[in-house]
């Protein structure tokens, strides 16, 4: 089974709960009471919020190829309301999209080149076998 053929929610679960595993992979001090970008009002309810994003970002770079910090503020970012002027886009946070890659680079799943960061091969055989589960 490939990530293309199993919907995405149900990948991000299957990953993040093989993420919860390794011990490269931990929220930071602030995940806990952060806001995830300018255009929410609340911070994250879920308390794996931080494996399931970082689920997302590998899913990311698995289907893009290559992801990098500022793609990535726009993918998660929304829709900021407003009560006078209409809405606007807002991008998320960098901060917790560059703690994530720092932890899957230190697990050795992302690796960093000039223009993003890639899977590398274990970080492959890492989503390959979450999927097999």
């Amino acid at each position: 089974m490939k990530v293309h053929d199993i919907e995405p929610n149900a990948f991000i679960e299957a990953v993040s709960k093989k993420l919860m595993e390794n011990s490269a992979v931990k929220p930071p001090a602030f995940a806990g009471y952060a806001k995830t970008g300018s255009h929410v009002e609340r911070m994250p309810e879920d308390p794996n919020f931080w494996y399931k994003r970082c689920a997302s970002i590998l899913r990311q770079a698995y289907v893009r190829g290559r992801v990098s910090i500022g793609g990535l503020r726009v993918h998660y970012g929304g829709r900021a309301r407003h009560v006078v002027k209409s809405a606007h886009h807002r991008d998320a946070g960098g901060s917790a999209v560059r703690k994530a890659f720092q932890q899957l680079e230190q697990a050795g799943l992302l690796k960093k080149e000039n223009d993003g960061r890639v899977l590398t091969p274990e970080g492959r055989k890492f989503v390959d076998s979450a999927l097999k589960q």
